[in-house]
């Protein structure tokens, strides 16, 4: 591993590369906040695709594409005089002393839970009005639903069982049910999206990440789609020719390639 001095010296070279860009780059120089927000979101993704990969090579360049953004905005920051890489550090420095004074000052915690608890409540202090407050309004509907629960539970307002959240899901199951039979488009989804969310719910009981493996389930897919494919064109045939039990025996040899 590095030294604390050799780390210091390669984010200090980072520094002075971004400074040279934003100087002497065309492309670089015309970049914006805005500008670089749909790049930052995609960088994002990529450094998702590549953990769930298990990828670490992956993961180690997305991590530096994501540290360049963060130090392009900073850049951006100072040139307005509105921050600069220093307050950005630092406030980051004093939020996580702040939010954890089971390491900084003299409470006494037991559990992750009580973190999480005391979190939610120390940011209400600092004059949130809602515990929802930081939810990004941008984020992806179903991580959305994963912190918006994942929030409430910090001050309490949770399930005390995982069969209680399951029992849910069954219930709006059938509301789905009931609404599928009256043919009211508008209840259905309304429905739907109530099944989605208790099921993210539960999920969060289970201890799994529903992102996660929903991504997983889009991959294993994939894959075994283009099995079918790749099989499809070796026997010289289109899936449109194909019947649906046809497809099904390639499909069930994919699941054991």
């Amino acid at each position: 591993m590095t030294s604390r001095k050799q780390q210091l010296e390669a984010f200090d070279r980072l520094l002075t590369i971004m400074d040279e860009l934003r100087s002497k780059c065309p492309w670089d120089k015309k970049q914006t906040l805005e500008s670089l927000r749909p790049l930052t979101i995609e960088e994002t993704y990529e450094l998702a695709d590549a953990i769930l990969d298990q990828n670490l090579e992956e993961v180690k360049g997305e991590l530096g594409d994501l540290l360049l953004h963060i130090v392009f905005y900073a850049k951006i920051g100072s040139e307005s005089n509105d921050f600069d890489i220093t307050s950005v550090l630092n406030g980051i420095c004093e939020k996580l002393i702040q939010r954890h004074p089971h390491i900084y000052g003299d409470i006494n915690v037991e559990s992750e839970q009580e973190v999480k608890q005391n979190w939610e409540n120390i940011k209400l202090k600092e004059g949130k009005s809602s515990v929802l407050e930081g939810v990004p309004k941008s984020l992806p509907a179903l991580v959305k639903a994963t912190r918006i629960q994942e929030k409430v539970a910090g001050v309490g307002f949770d399930w005390e069982k995982p069969e209680q959240v399951f029992a849910k899901v069954e219930e709006e199951l059938n509301e789905l049910r009931d609404e599928i039979r009256t043919n009211d488009q508008q209840a259905i989804e309304a429905e739907f999206g109530d099944v989605l969310f208790s099921l993210i719910n539960y999920a969060r009981f289970l201890g799994v990440n529903p992102e996660n493996a929903l991504e997983r389930t889009n991959k294993k897919f994939i894959k075994r789609f283009q099995y079918l494919e790749q099989q499809a064109k070796l026997k010289k045939r289109t899936l449109s020719d194909m019947s649906l039990s046809e497809m099904d025996v390639i499909w069930e040899e994919a699941k054991r390639v």
